[in-house]
């Protein structure tokens, strides 16, 4: 069994209400193991044999079924959560004067062309470390004065993308005993 978290976009925000106790319901009759939830943002750990891809795909469908309207999935296994805290943006936080640092889920990881149209977004405020299917997104403001949105990562890549903060990765990764 390989350990996951997957990321729900758009859970409990936008009129998008759901207790973590129905959807640990959901995932569990979707055939999933240990399943638990991490805050009330759509933070799903479970265990399964299956590929990513194919379990992006069942939760997408199941909670979909469900809930009666589409939710994009993202899904992780903990050791590629281990890699992300790994990632230099990680480090560089620290040591910088960064109010916010947050971190993008993808479908896909960026070409060369995606991870320019990110650089593009950089400005004195937000920054931007690509990794892979993860942007990192180092913000000197607090995010609410930032230009920057989730919206218009979404818009300028033409893809879905949901944040996380690096503190709810490293909380993530400590709840199931992965500290550094």
């Amino acid at each position: 069994m390989i350990e996951y978290c997957a990321f729900l976009r758009a859970i409990n925000v936008g009129g998008h209400t759901l207790k973590m106790a129905d959807l640990v319901e959901i995932v569990e009759a979707l055939g999933l193991r240990d399943v638990s939830t991490f805050l009330a943002s759509g933070n799903v750990l479970f265990s399964s044999p299956d590929d990513p891809e194919v379990l992006e795909q069942m939760l997408a469908d199941g909670l979909e079924r469900t809930l009666g309207y589409a939710v994009e999935v993202f899904v992780r296994t903990m050791d590629e959560l281990q890699a992300i805290r790994a990632h230099p943006a990680f480090h560089r936080f620290e040591r910088e004067a960064f109010v916010a640092h947050n971190i993008a889920f993808l479908h896909d990881p960026l070409d060369q062309k995606g991870a320019s149209v990110v650089s593009a977004l950089e400005t004195q405020v937000d920054q931007f470390a690509v990794c892979g299917r993860e942007i990192h997104w180092l913000c000197r403001k607090k995010q609410s004065e930032s230009t920057f949105s989730n919206a218009i990562l979404e818009r300028t890549l033409g893809a879905p993308a949901t944040f996380r903060t690096a503190n709810t990765v490293e909380r993530l990764l400590s709840k199931t005993g992965r500290t550094r």
